[in-house]
């Protein structure tokens, strides 16, 4: 997928893995979308070609995917079952995204759909979300929104990345700040209505959390303050969605009291890992204490603290080895049975300096196979 189309079509639609925090200040309402507003589909229909051009139908190794599309457009309701072209695109690559097209249309980077494999859950959070962006019109929303900025509903907004020198970002920044502060809120609304679908469909909501924490522990950027981001961090969305995921839980146990009967079978099991603390314990020690909760757990999982964030490429870290040039790592089992479970680490100065005095920086949790679960970072080591 060539980068201007993606940035045109989707920059605050649907990458599911670009982090960075959400503001706990609401954003402000967008216009309505005018009934007569074409807009929106009118591109739609000019990119179509390029984007049919670079991308393959699912099926084969993606029919899992296929089937679940076709299960929660089941669930959209009338008039917008029949207003779109549903249909479900593979973009070669190995991007970890995914992202819709205004006309129905929803594409995932070949790297999301290798990755959700033949889960249908992961999958079901994938597209959900997607159909969600294009019931709500979510393009042509955050058009309007832009709009409001550039004719007096705040300062004049640069489109152009926030990062990079410019001398008119300093007259921007509210108007960027109030963008990015709106498209946040339109992730996290599209986030509630795909759990509503998922739920209606047979795939129980906690598959959104398990993809969350499994994309960011395939990520190696730590989360940013930046109040210009357009995507909430994956802490904000557990936070921000705890409650939607309580509500539609409920909701899927109604409709589906025999879990493992329902089209996506039993949840998985999801871990909340708070961040960690690190303190000295005197002179010649150190604690690293990480807070947790999991769910769905039948069994124990494990904790590894590393040096690196290798862990996230790959399935299981390697053994435990000190020697010259290897990558350190201790682990715990636990079987994370309390509200909040504590796993604490004690580790003598020379153990927390090794690796030529790195300190150190990484705490994954992982299933009984081995997978990923759930990662966070550890803080800024006290002097």
């Amino acid at each position: 997928m060539t980068k201007p189309i993606c940035s045109f079509l989707a920059i605050c639609l649907c990458s599911l893995w670009a982090v960075g925090p959400a503001a706990s200040q609401q954003s402000s309402s967008a216009p309505e979308v005018p009934s007569q507003f074409k807009i929106d589909v009118e591109t739609a229909a000019r990119l179509r070609p390029q984007l049919m051009a670079q991308s393959f139908a699912a099926s084969d190794h993606y029919a899992t995917g296929a089937l679940v599309f076709d299960r929660l457009v089941e669930q959209v309701l009338a008039p917008f079952r029949t207003k779109f072209a549903w249909q479900l695109r593979i973009v070669e690559g190995n991007d970890l995204n995914a992202y819709s097209s205004p006309d129905g249309s929803v594409y995932v980077e070949g790297g999301l759909a290798r990755l959700a494999g033949p889960n249908a859950g992961l999958w079901a959070a994938i597209l959900s979300h997607e159909i969600a962006h294009i019931m709500r019109r979510d393009w042509a929303r955050r058009y309007l929104y832009e709009k409001y900025l550039e004719n007096g509903g705040g300062s004049s907004l640069v489109l152009g990345d926030p990062s990079l020198p410019s001398s008119s970002w300093a007259g921007s920044e509210k108007a960027s700040a109030d963008m990015g502060r709106f498209c946040r809120e339109m992730e996290l609304e599209a986030d509630r209505e795909g759990l509503i679908l998922m739920a209606r469909a047979g795939y129980h909501p906690d598959f959104v959390p398990a993809l969350h924490h499994l994309l960011h522990a395939r990520g190696r950027a730590k989360s940013t303050g930046s109040p210009y981001a357009m995507h909430p961090c994956w802490e904000e969305r557990d936070h921000e969605l705890s409650h939607a995921y309580v509500t539609t839980s409920i909701e899927f146990e109604h409709r589906w009291p025999e879990w493992y009967a329902s089209p996506g079978g039993n949840p998985p099991v999801i871990v909340f890992a708070e961040p960690p603390t690190v303190r000295k314990t005197g002179s010649k020690g150190w604690q690293i204490q990480i807070p947790m909760r999991c769910q769905n757990l039948a069994g124990t999982v494990e904790v590894v603290l590393r040096t690196d964030s290798r862990i996230g490429e790959s399935a299981r870290p390697g053994p435990v080895s000190t020697s010259p040039g290897s990558e350190p790592e201790v682990r715990q089992v636990t079987g994370c049975t309390s509200p909040k479970t504590t796993i604490t680490f004690v580790l003598p100065e020379t153990a927390a300096r090794l690796n030529s005095g790195a300190p150190w920086t990484d705490v994954y949790v992982l299933d009984a196979w081995g997978s990923v679960l759930a990662r966070t970072d550890l803080p800024k080591w006290p002097r």
